[in-house]
């Protein structure tokens, strides 16, 4: 019953996606350039999407559990945190070089959405439901 692990590790991400979005919108307002706001929410949007992602990895699971579906989630998973993380790291330290991580993450999201496709794909083809 691992699927309910990836729904668990999506409602975490969106509880704190919905968290650091407000924390974005009220308190770091006015306190931080434009463009770094424009990073901040660029870094809860992917985190929100994905937090979606996990859920539909969760329930995708609980009809299929293989290999495949299991690495989407942790392609997304860990995706999320270096990505968003790294684009957080960057307004809060102010530390510019974080902007060169968030690639890193951006690749293992792209794969998760590759992985999660091929899963998909591979399920039908065997009639699976």
């Amino acid at each position: 019953m691992f699927w309910t692990n990836w729904i668990g590790f999506g409602g975490v991400l969106g509880a704190l996606g919905v968290a650091l979005g407000a924390f974005g919108s009220h308190g770091l307002k006015g306190r931080i350039t434009p463009e770094d706001l424009a990073i901040f929410e660029t870094a809860v949007r992917y985190q929100m999407l994905h937090a979606f992602a996990l859920l539909a990895v969760g329930f995708f699971a609980m009809r299929i559990d293989s290999g495949m579906v299991r690495a989407s989630g942790f392609l997304f998973l860990i995706g999320t945190i270096v990505f968003s993380g790294s684009l957080y790291t960057l307004i809060f330290s102010g530390q510019r070089w974080w902007g060169a991580v968030a690639p890193i993450g951006g690749a293992s999201l792209i794969a998760g959405w590759v992985v999660l496709a091929i899963a998909a794909f591979r399920a039908a083809s065997i009639g699976a439901s």
